[in-house]
C-alpha cells in the first residue's frame, strides 16, 4: 500500500489556499495525538507538517526491524559535541524524522512516568490540569490496553494499543526473578501502582499491535486520512515562523527546495521535539539575544530558556554472554525496571532497559562482544546533568550545536556506579544461572577502571528534552497553558516543554502533552 499526502486546494477561492485554523509542526507523537484530536471537529482545518517521509516499510512497521531505523533517512542523526566527561566522545542522539516521530524508530516502549514527575509538572506550571490525579484521567483516554485488568488506571477504548508482550523470552522472565530474588517488587506492568511507590520490576507495555508496530501515528492519524479538514504535508522543514508584530501568523516550510508559506488563522503549534522546536524558535527571532545576535538574527522576544536545560537519560551498558543463543522477541526489549534506591527519594533515581542481544559502543567492543549474550542498559532515571542547543547559523539547514553535557554533574558519576551494580548483581542472581555464561562487561573493576568503563560505556537512552521548559520562572518558555511568553498564537507541545525528564521512556508523556494542548486549545477557542 502507498499513502500521498498532498494539500486539499479548499476549491478555487484563492483566500483559503495554504490558509488553516491551526498548523501543527511535527508528526512525532505530541504532533499526532494534538492534530488527530483538533481534527475530530468537522469544521476544524488541520495541517501536520512532517519533515520526513512514510512510514509504510518494514524497518518502521516489524518490531524487531527498529535498529535498522537509526542512521537513516527516518533519522535526524543528532549528534552531541565532544564531550570531556565522556573521554571526549561525541554521542549519538536520534531522533525520528518520519510520520510518528520516534514512535516510528524506537523499542516501542509505552512508559508513563512516575506520580512524583506529574505532581512536579503541576507545581512548576503553577496548573492542576497537569498533576497525576489528572493526567491519570488523560492516559486512560489515550489506552486501548490489553493487559492485567486495572479499571481506575487503565484505559480500554483509547487510539493506542498497548500490550504486554505476547510471548516474552527466558531473559526478560528472568530478569523479573532475579529482581524479586533481590527483594525488589514485581508487578503485572510498569504503568500503574508501580509507578505511585518506590518502583519495582516487570515486563514492558509495548505499542504493538498484531505483530506490527502500533505508532502514535497509526493510531491517532492514519484513521483519519481520508478527511477533508485534515492535511497532511510530508518532507516539509519549518525553516521560521511568520509574524504580525509579536502575533504567529503562519509558518514558511521549505519542500523540495522551494520555500513556502502556510498561514494559520487561529494557532500554529511546535511539536518537533528538544533540538528542532528551540532552534525554529530562535531563528524566527524567540530566545537568548546573545544567541541571536551573532548571527543577525532580529529579535522578537527575549526569552533566556529557549535552547537551555537539555536532559536526556543516560545509561551504560552491561553486557553479558550466554550459554547459547539467545531468543528476542517484541523488539528486543521486554522487561524493565525502576527503583528508589533511597526510599526517602521522589522519584525512582535507577532505570534499566533489558535488551535481548548484547550493543558495546566502539569505545567498549575491544573488551569483547559475545557471540550469545544479552545486556541491560543500567540507568539513571533523574541525571542531574544539564546541557544546551545553540544555533551555527541563521538558515534552516544551518545543523544545531548540542552541548548534551553528559556526565558533567559529579553526582551521575557516582549514581552510575551504583546502577551498573544493581545490573550487575540481578544478572548473577539465582534465576540467571541457567542462561549465565559470564560477564563480558564491565566485570570486577578497580574504582579507576571503573570511572574510565563508565565515561566509555555511556549512551543516551534517546529521550532528549525540556529545552522550552513549561513554568514560571525567567528560564521558562511556555506557561501552563502551553503558549510562548511574549508572543501571541504560539504554543508548544513536544518534549521540550517538560521542566524536568520524567522517570522513564519519553513516548508516553509525549501523548499526554498533545492530549492536554488539544484540550487546552479546544477550550480557548470554543470547540
Amino acid at each position: 500500500m502507498t499513502i500521498s499526502f498532498l494539500p486539499p486546494s479548499h476549491g478555487n477561492d484563492p483566500r483559503h489556499r495554504d490558509r488553516y485554523d491551526f498548523i501543527v509542526c511535527g508528526a512525532g507523537p505530541a504532533g499526532c495525538a494534538l492534530a488527530g484530536r483538533l481534527a475530530e471537529n468537522p469544521g476544524v482545518r488541520v495541517l501536520l507538517i512532517e519533515a520526513g517521509g512514510s512510514d509504510e516499510m518494514p524497518e518502521v512497521l516489524e518490531p524487531a526491524q527498529w535498529p535498522l531505523n537509526l542512521g537513516s533517512d527516518r533519522d535526524w542523526a543528532f549528534v552531541a559535541e565532544p564531550n570531556p566527561h565522556l573521554n571526549g566522545r561525541a554521542i549519538p542522539l536520534n531522533m525520528g524524522k518520519v510520520l510518528g516521530g520516534s514512535s516510528s524508530i524506537n523499542v516501542m516502549v509505552w512508559a508513563r512516568g512516575h506520580r512524583s514527575d506529574w505532581d512536579h509538572f503541576a507545581r512548576e506550571a503553577g496548573d492542576d490540569g497537569w498533576s497525576y490525579a489528572s493526567v491519570l484521567e488523560i492516559y486512560r483516554r489515550i489506552e486501548d490496553w490489553r493487559g492485567a485488568p486495572d479499571a481506575r488506571r487503565r484505559g480500554i477504548d483509547g487510539p493506542v494499543h498497548v500490550e504486554t508482550p505476547y510471548h516474552p523470552q527466558p531473559v526478560a522472565l528472568a530478569m523479573i526473578e532475579a529482581a524479586r530474588a533481590l527483594g525488589i517488587p514485581t508487578f503485572d506492568s510498569p504503568n500503574g501502582a508501580m509507578m505511585e511507590g518506590r518502583g519495582g520490576v516487570a515486563l514492558n507495555d509495548l505499542i504493538v499491535k498484531a505483530g506490527r508496530r502500533s505508532s502514535i501515528f497509526r493510531s491517532y492519524i492514519f484513521p483519519k486520512l481520508g478527511q477533508p479538514n485534515l492535511t497532511v504535508l510530508t518532507r516539509a522543514q519549518v525553516s521560521r515562523l511568520l509574524f504580525s508584530g509579536a502575533t504567529v501568523v503562519g509558518v514558511e516550510v521549505i519542500q523540495d527546495a522551494t520555500a513556502r508559506h502556510l498561514m494559520a488563522d487561529r494557532e500554529v503549534i511546535l511539536s518537533m521535539g528538544a533540538i528542532n522546536t528551540p532552534k525554529v524558535l530562535m531563528q524566527s527571532g524567540i530566545g537568548p539575544e546573545d544567541e541571536l545576535a551573532p548571527h543577525g538574527i532580529a529579535m522578537v522576544e527575549h526569552l533566556p530558556g529557549v535552547g537551555r536545560n537539555h536532559q536526556d537519560h543516560v545509561s551504560f551498558g552491561c553486557l553479558f554472554e550466554a550459554n547459547g543463543p539467545v531468543d528476542v522477541g517484541s523488539g528486543g526489549s521486554e522487561a524493565t525496571l525502576y527503583w528508589k534506591t533511597d526510599p526517602a527519594l521522589d522519584a525512582p533515581d535507577v532505570f534499566h532497559c533489558q535488551l535481548e542481544f548484547p550493543v558495546p559502543t566502539p569505545e567498549t567492543a575491544h573488551r569483547g562482544v559475545p557471540e550469545h549474550g544479552w545486556m541491560t542498559f543500567a540507568g539513571l532515571s533523574h541525571p542531574k546533568s544539564r546541557g544546551s542547543v545553540h544555533l551555527t547559523g541563521a538558515d534552516a539547514h544551518d545543523p544545531c550545536r548540542i552541548e548534551a553535557n553528559t556526565l558533567s554533574h559529579p553526582d551521575d558519576l557516582r549514581d552510575a556506579a551504583k546502577t551498573i551494580q544493581l545490573a550487575r548483581d540481578l544478572a548473577h542472581a539465582s534465576p540467571f544461572s541457567r542462561l549465565l555464561k559470564r560477564e563480558a562487561m564491565p566485570g570486577s573493576l578497580t574504582a579507576s577502571e571503573m570511572e574510565t568503563y563508565i565515561r566509555d560505556a555511556a549512551v543516551t537512552y534517546w529521550h532528549q528534552a525540556c529545552t522550552a521548559k513549561m513554568g514560571r520562572d525567567a528560564m521558562s518558555v511556555v506557561n501552563g497553558n502551553l503558549q510562548v511568553y511574549g508572543i501571541e498564537r504560539l504554543r508548544i507541545a513536544d518534549a521540550s516543554i517538560m521542566p524536568d525528564v520524567p522517570s522513564g521512556n519519553t513516548m508516553a508523556p509525549c501523548v499526554v502533552i498533545g492530549e492536554r494542548a488539544a484540550e487546552i486549545i479546544k477550550r480557548s477557542h470554543g470547540l
